[in-house]
């Protein structure tokens, strides 16, 4: 289920609908060090919409389920043929 929050998108159960209590969340730094990337991407990704977030304050949160899952979608395979 998501929610509008002002221009970002928030994502009430971005872990299977579970409960936020049992939702883990991850800090812009902790997601880029989990994805490689820079901050400045994990911003890009979260801004555009293509990554879920929440604003507590002046910064961002992000569902570590969703973190996974847009590596998952984002997994270029190579065919073996």
């Amino acid at each position: 289920m998501a929610v509008e929050c002002g221009r970002f998108r928030c994502v009430m159960a971005a872990a299977g609908e579970r409960p936020l209590n049992e939702v883990q969340f991850l800090t812009v730094a902790e997601v880029a060090s989990v994805m490689r990337v820079s901050k400045m991407t994990v911003y890009r990704l979260v801004h555009s919409g293509h990554l879920p977030a929440i604003r507590v304050g002046r910064s961002f949160r992000v569902p570590e389920q969703a973190v996974h899952e847009y590596l998952r979608e984002s997994y270029v395979g190579v065919d073996s043929a």
